[in-house]
């Protein structure tokens, strides 16, 4: 249910909206007062924007132990087996908890029907035309309505952990809402908030996306692990003025070819499954592609050109017009908008950020090191992608993963806890912020400087292929605009507020520069933290590519990489 007016306590709080918070707000104990937070509205978030589908072995031909063995395949060593294991024991059991939600998967005749994807052995992935991320979080949503223990919080925006300064629990949130900054208690947070893919200039990403959950958990103290590990979708449209709209996997597991501008199919050229081959790779074929035609051509003409608008092209015309009718439609959509006949001619394509294999730690019932702190989704790390995410189980994890909510139990320790502490502080004292509409427009342009700017150096330095002298020079800007953020009045405002102190602006367009402040604050941790990952590992695995140490180090390299704090540190798998 909506409301717009919001208690100051709960009894479980989700921040985010997406499949993940979705699905743990419906398999929450009815019993518990929950509150949705999101901060657009419950129609927008990556996992509405997913297209291929959701893997888990439902048919005969097929296995949860096939779907383990190329799960652990494509994570390139870094799959915690146990995880793995109880991902797809429990994918089928999920995906008939969707079906008897109402979740219509597309069928042949009476039987779900299967594609193939990337690294899939076996056709295993359910989808719903090329809208499944609609049709799961549209079907979730309109469940989540229904149910009157959970009050669904629109547009608001959640900017720190609240943790008790002597326990160290995780009691609650600090949130913009309506306006206002005010503290919300909770016996448990349960973050569901996502990727971070914005911090990269080209994205398959929606805006939402700026790793606000890894944020938030990394300045309270949450260790998280393998941030570096970032998976980049071979295939989104690029055209000059055009969202980088994702065509889907599936696509090319339908018979589509990848082809460059003399019509050759060069995949073939890095790996003997060419267009099948796992994303990292197809990625790298198309960047090394590029590169490789980009010289030829400075030679030929003997003069460089920019390449950061260069692509090669995807060729749906295969697949044949029936199926691609019927299994592509938003795909025809989108591509139609922007003049592209996919029956006809082919898709310019070209990689961008999709999805990040990294996040806050996470055991099997999603709890991180911070007591009474869960992490459930794209924003955590349960083991279950390694160093490279097998296409379509990133859905399955936030259905698995949400499920086990299920079991959450308040202590009476805790309840107790709660109740006195909600009962002793009922006294909220407020402070204003307030400058001049000069210097306040002047803040509101530096901020979205920097928010601009931020992907801009990622992409460059840490995207694709990465080295240690750009990822060191990078590190530094980042730092000195961390200083720079740090030091505007709106900054220091915020960051000084302390529990129970409520914040009131008087000031105009306050919801969009209190979102961009936030947004840009996070982005910034979250670039940090990548670049500083990504320079840690002095190998190439997965998601990671360094031109630098372009091989596997097994003996070295078959690790973790975790951080708390400032502190970095290899961990050994199990």
């Amino acid at each position: 249910m909506y409301q717009n007016d919001i208690s100051n306590q709960f009894d479980v709080l989700v921040v985010g909206a997406g499949a993940a918070g979705l699905y743990t707000a419906l398999c929450l104990p009815e019993k518990f007062r929950v509150g949705l937070i999101t901060k657009e509205t419950v129609a927008l978030s990556a996992s509405d924007w997913a297209q291929g589908g959701i893997a888990a072995a439902v048919s005969p031909e097929d296995s949860p132990k096939l779907h383990v063995e190329d799960t652990l395949r494509a994570g390139a060593g870094l799959c915690e087996p146990s995880v793995v294991q109880f991902l797809a024991e429990e994918a089928p059991k999920c995906i008939q908890s969707l079906v008897n939600l109402g979740v219509a998967f597309d069928r042949h005749g009476k039987s779900l029907a299967l594609t193939l994807e990337a690294a899939h052995s076996k056709h295993r992935v359910l989808h719903a035309a090329d809208t499944t991320g609609r049709e799961v979080t549209t079907t979730l949503t309109n469940q989540v309505l229904q149910r009157q223990n959970v009050q669904v919080i629109q547009q608001a925006l959640a900017l720190s952990l609240w943790l008790h300064p002597e326990t160290g629990y995780c009691q609650g949130i600090c949130l913009f809402y309506q306006g206002q900054v005010r503290w919300i208690r909770a016996a448990y947070v349960i973050l569901a908030t996502g990727g971070g893919g914005q911090v990269f200039a080209q994205t398959t990403n929606p805006a939402v996306s700026t790793g606000d959950g890894v944020a938030m958990a990394w300045r309270a103290g949450a260790i998280l692990r393998d941030l570096e590990f970032v998976q980049f979708h071979p295939t989104a449209l690029t055209k000059p003025g055009a969202d980088r709209f994702l065509i889907s996997e599936a696509v090319r597991g339908e018979g589509a070819h990848l082809i460059d501008d003399t019509g050759r199919r060069f995949a073939f050229d890095y790996h003997p499954k060419g267009e099948l081959a796992p994303r990292d790779i197809v990625s790298r074929a198309i960047f090394t592609h590029l590169q490789l035609t980009h010289l030829q051509l400075t030679h030929l003409q003997g003069n460089s050109t920019d390449i950061s608008s260069a692509h090669v092209w995807l060729d749906m015309r295969p697949i044949g017009a029936e199926k691609i009718s019927q299994r592509f439609p938003n795909i025809i959509k989108i591509c139609k908008y922007w003049d592209i006949d996919v029956f006809s001619e082919p898709i310019p394509v070209a990689p961008a950020a999709h999805y990040w294999m990294g996040g806050i730690v996470a055991d099997i019932m999603n709890r991180t090191n911070i007591p009474g702190l869960y992490a459930i989704g794209e924003t955590a790390s349960t083991g279950v992608h390694g160093a490279n995410r097998l296409a379509s189980n990133s859905l399955l994890e936030c259905i698995v993963f949400g499920a086990q909510m299920a079991t959450l139990e308040i202590s009476t320790e805790i309840s107790e806890n709660h109740q006195q502490q909600s009962q002793e502080e009922t006294v909220f004292t407020s402070r204003v912020f307030s400058v001049d509409t000069s210097e306040w427009h002047s803040q509101e342009m530096q901020i979205e400087s920097l928010r601009q700017n931020i992907p801009r150096l990622v992409w460059q330095s840490a995207g694709i292929c990465r080295e240690q002298k750009i990822l060191e020079e990078a590190i530094l800007n980042i730092k000195c605009w961390q200083k720079e953020f740090a030091a505007f009045p709106l900054s220091q405002f915020i960051l000084s507020l302390r529990p129970q102190e409520v914040a009131n602006f008087s000031l105009p367009n306050i919801e969009r520069v209190l979102r961009l402040w936030a947004e840009t604050y996070n982005l910034l941790d979250v670039a940090y933290l990548i670049l500083n990952s990504a320079a840690f590992r002095t190998e190439s695995r997965g998601g990671h590519y360094r031109l630098d140490f372009p091989q596997s180090d097994d003996s070295n390299w078959q690790a973790h990489t975790l951080v708390e704090k400032d502190h970095w540190w290899k961990c050994r798998l199990g």
